[in-house]
């Protein structure tokens, strides 16, 4: 009996531990996928979750907040790098509290983003810190900001890599990086017609280049870009993130005493051609799907010709529909490159993307996929709106069950009162389900006329619903 205890136990650490390790793996990127109807009631929305996707039905899907959007295509997102520089700092960290990117930023993180920002690779050891041992997470890339001139030490020999860095430190830092005029006077301006706090007189020249740059116009939270000591690690994040991009772009000149580090980033761009559809209106979560480089380009030191083959996945998928919030929403991720039997994985620090090339499947294509469309789309509506008046019936017969249990039991226990009222609840709650099943019914019936309507519209005008799709042989630029 013991021994079988001891077995028991056994198992449940292990189970626990495959659990909390599955769980660990999936908790970065929960994917969810929005079905529009029925919508028309509110109290139609549905939700279905398991360890790794959550889908929605009737509901009204939140978009992501650490994406930004592929430029000519407004509902076409894809993973910003600021989520991925995130991801890496939370995962990177020993955890031994909960992650939050709202706090104020450490000296040990904005190393990470630096170097990560402008790939700094160097990461050997020019000169010992006293606080910088062997295993401490952020080492590599403390010595990688170290090594590019863009952060520097305190004169005692330690770096203090726990230790928040205040914005004023922050806006110093950018500012080495760009050029960007000043107005020559020793006056912190303004951020949003408010006077920006906490800027001592070495930093307010600094605070100038930052604010007239207009980069900090991509942070989160703005409010607090004037009244905070501290940008928090979110906050600094997009900003590294707008930076990259406005200096890829043209729309930021590099200083020309800019550190080493960053004057050796050099952005590449990827030019590919869609070989398939991929939309809100048709596509899933999980679904795969291929492109092909429209010119040669060398990634992570290996060359990769044109007609080589990109992989990318659909993360999130919100179907068109009727009303404020659900509008149609496609969220994309690039996953690897390939040539032959060479692949490497796509790079994650995205600083921009474009579509360049824009089309609509032609009318032939469309008149031939049109009907299967309309059919899978109508037994969906259907199906999801009978499965809903199986919920509805299901838990009313349950609660008019138990409200006719509670007037027996009142009743004989001599509190009439009680039980009358579980006997009037027991009316009220047959009332409800038939106003739910009607409420369904008209829903439904609502869901399939606006369907085959949307079907049409998108079968005679295909150019309504581009904003929220890739097409076969439409071209984007992807920067990193």
């Amino acid at each position: 009996m013991k021994k079988f205890k001891k077995l028991l136990t056994l198992a449940a650490v292990f189970c626990f531990a495959v659990t909390t390790a599955l769980a660990e793996v999936v908790s970065d990127e929960i994917k969810v996928e929005d079905y529009a109807h029925p919508t028309l009631f509110s109290s139609s929305t549905q939700e279905m979750t398991n360890a790794s996707s959550t889908y929605l039905v009737g509901g009204k899907i939140n978009k992501s907040k650490n994406q930004f959007g592929l430029k000519n295509k407004d509902n076409v997102a894809i993973a910003s790098w600021a989520k991925d520089v995130l991801n890496l700092i939370e995962t990177k960290q020993a955890k031994t509290e909960v992650f939050d990117a709202t706090t104020p930023i450490l000296r040990s993180e904005f190393a990470v983003v630096l170097s990560e920002g402008f790939n700094m690779t160097d990461a050997s050891v020019s000169k010992e810190y006293t606080d910088i041992v062997n295993g401490y997470w952020a080492k590599d890339w403390i010595y990688r900001a170290l090594n590019g001139g863009i952060m520097i030490g305190y004169p005692e020999g330690d770096f203090r890599p726990d230790q928040p860095i205040t914005k004023a430190e922050v806006f110093a830092t950018i500012a080495t990086v760009i050029d960007v005029p000043t107005d020559g006077t020793n006056v912190v301006p303004q951020f949003k017609n408010k006077d920006i706090q906490y800027i001592p007189t070495w930093a307010v020249n600094p605070t100038q280049e930052v604010v007239y740059s207009k980069l900090l116009e991509a942070v989160p939270n703005p409010s607090k870009v004037n009244t905070d000591e501290y940008l928090s690690k979110e906050q600094v994040a997009y900003l590294v993130s707008a930076l990259r991009t406005w200096l890829t772009s043209g729309k930021l000149s590099l200083d020309a005493n800019a550190p080493c580090g960053v004057q050796k980033y050099q952005p590449v761009a990827i030019r590919v051609k869609l070989t398939e559809r991929v939309s809100a209106r048709h596509s899933n979560i999980g679904d795969k799907f291929n492109a092909k480089t429209v010119e040669g380009v060398t990634v992570n030191g290996t060359y990769f010709p044109a007609g080589s083959t990109v992989v990318g996945e659909v993360v999130e998928v919100a179907r068109p529909g009727v009303g404020d919030g659900n509008e149609a929403y496609l969220k994309v991720k690039f996953l690897t490159l390939k040539n032959g039997d060479t692949s490497v994985d796509f790079p994650k620090q995205l600083s921009e993307a474009q579509a360049d090339v824009l089309k609509n499947p032609n009318i032939i294509a469309r008149i031939l996929g049109a009907p299967l469309t309309t059919a899978a789309r109508i037994t969906g509506i259907v199906g999801r709106t009978g499965a809903a008046g199986v919920n509805v019936c299901a838990n009313g017969l349950e609660q008019y069950g138990d409200q006719l249990s509670n007037t027996l039991v009142n009743t004989f226990t001599l509190h009439p009162g009680a039980g009358l009222k579980s006997f009037g609840n027991s009316f009220i709650t047959v009332g409800k389900g038939i106003f739910n099943l009607c409420e369904l019914a008209v829903s439904g019936t609502f869901g399939l006329l606006y369907e085959v309507g949307d079907e049409l519209v998108y079968l005679l005008v295909p150019s309504v619903s581009n904003s929220s799709s890739l097409n076969a042989g439409e071209e984007l630029t992807i920067i990193f």
